[in-house]
């Protein structure tokens, strides 16, 4: 577990993140404006880990994008437009 600084439009706090929740807010600081779909990124619930992530004040953005193929429809680009600053490991104890 760690602890991030959270930086928005409504200004900072701090918050700790674990699990497949930190994975997530990790890769969607790496990939910046252009953010992260299941596709690019396969996890089982990215919903889930953003929507965890929102409730603990980070601002994710929800664009929905149509795709082709075998199975046409739509997916999810997930993209962060906090600033996620690394503040501390915690002990796992």
């Amino acid at each position: 577990m760690a602890r991030y600084e959270i930086i928005g439009a409504n200004g900072s706090h701090v918050i700790e993140a674990r699990g497949r929740d930190e994975w997530a807010l990790i890769e969607l600081a790496a990939a910046g404006q252009a953010g992260c779909t299941a596709i690019e990124n396969p996890a089982p619930r990215w919903s889930g880990y953003v929507h965890n992530l929102r409730a603990m004040g980070v601002d994710i953005e929800t664009v929905t994008e149509r795709h082709s193929g075998l199975f046409p429809g739509n997916h999810a680009r997930y993209v962060l437009h906090s600033l996620v600053l690394f503040a501390e490991a915690k002990d796992a104890a």
